[in-house]
């Protein structure tokens, strides 16, 4: 089973509510709320703007203590947040159902991973498109060995319609878009199925 995941537009935006909404309709799986920049109100104020049926479906990037307030089983963390959590409270949360998932950027700090996790990310496999400074790694030739993977990896950076079907034969279990879907708002669910239609050519989802 290849995980399609579509990760926000870092910065808010007018009218994102109504795309993600829309997205989601469009058979979006699972969506990582991701706003470094946002305080408490603007995320909550965001959540309340999507359906709350779609909220079992969104992994939150900070502001954790808010999946008391919402249907949201799904917590990221990042490198910084992961070396700053406690084993202990990993293993709480996971006993208590929660979906667990981080970034890495090296295959050492992959093969690492506490099995807490559910899954995490790995960037930048192509050269990203919404952060131009950043290249990816992966060349012609790469692939990701099973005994690599501590939890299952899903690719991030510089995914789009023209090579996703290149990040399932690397071995990836699955491809996160950001740039694809959100430099052109008004295109972002086309894109989306777009993305889908190429996936379900070689791959179910």
């Amino acid at each position: 089973m290849f995980s399609l995941v579509v990760i926000s537009k870092a910065e808010l935006f007018t009218g994102e509510a109504s795309i993600i909404q829309q997205l989601f309709e469009a058979g979006m799986e699972r969506f990582h709320l991701r706003k470094p920049g946002a305080d408490e109100q603007a995320v909550r104020q965001l959540l309340n703007a999507i359906p709350a049926e779609w909220h079992k479906h969104i992994a939150l990037h900070s502001h954790h203590h808010l999946v008391q307030e919402y249907d949201i089983r799904r917590l990221h963390f990042t490198e910084q947040q992961r070396a700053a959590t406690d084993e202990g409270i990993l293993s709480e949360m996971k006993a208590r159902r929660y979906l667990l998932s981080t970034s890495v950027h090296d295959l050492l700090s992959m093969q690492l991973l506490s099995t807490r996790f559910s899954y995490t990310f790995f960037s930048p496999v192509f050269d990203s498109i919404s952060k131009q400074q950043y290249k990816g790694v992966a060349g012609d030739t790469f692939y990701l060995a099973d005994k690599q993977k501590a939890v299952p990896v899903i690719a991030l950076g510089g995914i789009d319609a023209g090579n996703i079907q290149s990040v399932a034969a690397m071995n990836f279990d699955g491809a996160a878009v950001l740039g694809t879907i959100w430099n052109e708002p008004a295109k972002a669910v086309s894109n989306y199925t777009s993305l889908l239609t190429q996936l379900k050519l070689t791959h179910t989802i």
